[in-house]
């Protein structure tokens, strides 16, 4: 039996920011969708965060256009714990993709208390070496001193980025 039907039936939360959802994050979920029978994007409501450059319902209509391809992904927000949102979802795995080898260090403490609270496991995804050094945080900083992000981030997330304010002229 291969690894992809031994989690037929299993549904997953992918939980983030998503401010913005960028090019590394979609494949992910691709990814995500490919091995799992239904995937929730859960946009994550942190009050602790700085101001969002988008509003909850922006960064949710972003995904779900961007993820409109398919049928099994799905997208939501919530605030509080991850791992009651996870219960009152009955999923039964997280997902997290990683980027470097500090995203390990800093997502396993995160997972074993999810895991802890939810009973519920996270699976790590590694990101595509094309997006390993893409994070929104950069693609913000970028986009505001008058780069191109065209390459990072999905069409959905560049035509609000450019309707909510142009980039700087050079």
């Amino acid at each position: 039996m291969n690894e992809a039907s031994t989690l037929a039936g299993h549904s997953a939360i992918y939980p983030g920011s998503f401010d913005p959802l960028t090019r590394g994050h979609l494949d992910v979920i691709q990814r995500a969708a490919a091995i799992f029978d239904h995937v929730l994007v859960a946009v994550v409501v942190n009050p602790q965060k700085a101001q969002p450059l988008f509003t909850l319902d922006e960064r949710e209509a972003m995904i779900r256009e961007a993820v409109g391809g398919l049928a099994n992904v799905k997208v939501d927000h919530f605030r509080g714990l991850l791992a009651d949102f996870v219960r009152h979802r009955e999923a039964t795995v997280i997902v997290k993709g990683l980027r470097v080898v500090s995203d390990f260090e800093s997502e396993m403490s995160t997972a074993l208390m999810n895991r802890s609270l939810s009973n519920v496991d996270t699976v790590f995804l590694p990101s595509d070496a094309r997006w390993s050094f893409v994070s929104s945080t950069l693609v913000k900083e970028v986009y505001n001193l008058g780069g191109d992000v065209t390459e990072y981030v999905p069409p959905a997330v560049l035509k609000v980025m450019q309707s909510k304010r142009p980039p700087p002229r050079s």
